[in-house]
């Protein structure tokens, strides 16, 4: 195996830094991309040195709970937690080929429902992005109270403000790692495909980044100020805090984290709109907020209005999405019809005739099938495709339909089955708990890495796009087919 040497020095604007080579890829861990963040505030620039800092350490990341999941291993995918004792997390990480001169960027926001995860997590390494000629930056940002939650007193969609720093951190300073910073596509998964849905239609994001790549995400997922601001006096009053910046500033992050996982139980409050429409469907209480200047319009009615036509995007779900939840849980399988309709019910009009529409009451289809089955094209794959119709860009629509072996062969095409493929880090996700199972196919990997690799610096992509003919990309097939309307359409707003 090569042994590491120091990258030469590089001069960013906040001063040098030095990184580790190996194998041809130099690695820069832990930058500063803004100072320790002050609670409820605006990011701002982190303090400058003068002395060579050494980037070889990742750092602290943000605050989150990571629990056990049944039958998986899930620390993979987001990392294993935080206690916020340490507040300097906003931190970045890049790796970029060694000698790199004008290379693409990639700038990685990643997932975790807005609560949890981390730039660290080890599936989205980003070495294959550098072996491929790629610069790849992922960043920690805020999350959860601190991060989504609109306090009165407070600036709204401080984690999306954050990734917006972080982006201008890439504009300012990629040049000094050899990144071309004309040439950027932001790209997340889940939560982070979400933010970067959103960000396409931003004000604040204009010239920051050329290209997208939206990962079961889509603009949706956003809240009106005053519907979220119903968390904030919930949250207020199980804290036992005022319900303003003040109040919670007070708050530690170890009680933040304790009040997080009390209003995630499904009967702790009601986000439904007018119209009787929760868009996260219980997934997670903190998103993004609309109605302010980061997202003065409901990001699909924004893309309706031409805004983010100039960003091409590729844009994608998986086939089997809320197999992630439902499978190992054995949710799926043992969920009673009554129950399964009471939870949709909380975040749909029409629950019954949606579960209907997918199977219940059907021979031989249990109402967690059913159940699992809807809230795969409800909360993921219909979205995705009216984000996609209402871009007026150049956009592109894939579909992941790779079964998983794990689970007792269950698992399939799962929430965030493509990640290993898309990084190629297949060895971090396989095992008897690993996402993908045992044995999945690297040649997989090594076609999907290429098409995020060819979009990320010119593009391309091996088919057509999806404006007006409704072409999807299968991608362990490697064909398209064109697709009808889901059942979904019928219970989703337009």
């Amino acid at each position: 195996m090569t042994s590491k040497t120091y990258t030469p020095v590089v001069m960013t604007k906040s001063g040098p830094v030095r990184g580790r080579i190996n194998d041809g890829v130099a690695t820069y861990l832990g930058l500063p991309y803004a100072a320790p963040p002050t609670r409820f505030e605006l990011p701002t620039c982190p303090a400058g040195w003068t002395q060579v800092r050494d980037a070889s350490e990742r750092g602290p990341t943000a605050p989150h709970t990571v629990r056990p999941f049944p039958n998986l291993d899930v620390v993979p995918l987001v990392g294993t937690g935080s206690d916020g004792s340490d507040g300097d997390y906003l931190r970045l990480n890049l790796w970029a080929p060694d000698n790199a001169k004008d290379a693409p960027v990639m700038f990685w926001v990643h997932g975790g429902g807005f609560v949890v995860g981390s730039k660290d997590a080890p599936i989205s390494d980003g070495t294959a992005f550098a072996q491929s000629g790629v610069i790849c930056v992922a960043i920690n940002y805020r999350m959860g109270i601190d991060g989504f939650l609109p306090v009165p007193g407070a600036p709204t969609n401080l984690g999306l403000r954050d990734m917006l720093f972080a982006l201008r951190w890439v504009k300012n300073n990629i040049a000094a790692f050899g990144g071309d910073p004309s040439n950027v596509t932001a790209f997340g998964e889940s939560a982070g495909a979400m933010a970067i849905a959103n960000l396409v239609t931003s004000p604040l994001a204009k010239g920051l980044f050329r290209r997208a790549i939206i990962q079961s995400g889509h603009g949706a997922m956003v809240r009106a100020i005053p519907v979220a601001q119903r968390l904030v006096r919930k949250l207020a009053r199980l804290l036992g805090v005022s319900p303003d910046a003040d109040g919670f500033r007070s708050v530690s992050h170890v009680s933040a984290m304790a009040a997080l996982e009390k209003v995630a139980k499904p009967a702790s409050i009601d986000l439904r709109d007018s119209d009787g429409f929760e868009p996260v469907f219980g997934i997670s209480r903190f998103i993004p907020v609309w109605g302010d200047d980061v997202l003065p319009l409901k990001p699909i009615e924004a893309l309706r209005q031409g805004a983010g036509a100039e960003i091409e995007i590729m844009i994608g779900t998986n086939a089997e999405e809320m197999n992630l939840y439902f499978v190992p849980t054995a949710v799926r399988d043992k969920i009673p019809g009554p129950l399964a309709w009471w939870l949709l019910s909380r975040s749909l009009p029409n629950a019954r005739r949606a579960l209907k529409a997918y199977g219940w009451g059907q021979k031989g289809v249990r109402p967690g099938v059913a159940m699992t089955r809807a809230m795969s094209d409800l909360v993921f794959r219909w979205p995705a495709r009216q984000y996609a119709s209402a871009h007026r860009g150049r956009t592109h629509m894939y579909e992941m339909e790779w079964r998983s072996p794990a689970c007792s062969g269950e698992l399939g095409a799962c929430h965030g089955i493509e990640l290993p493929f898309v990084f190629k880090t297949l060895d971090i996700a396989t095992g008897p708990a690993g996402l993908v199972g045992e044995a999945p196919p690297s040649e997989l990997a090594d076609r999907i890495h290429s098409i995020w690799v060819n979009f990320a610096t010119d593009g391309t992509v091996p088919w057509r796009h999806w404006n007006g003919d409704r072409l999807v990309y299968q991608l362990a097939a490697g064909d398209t087919n064109v697709e009808p309307p889901m059942a979904a359409a019928h219970f989703l707003r337009d």
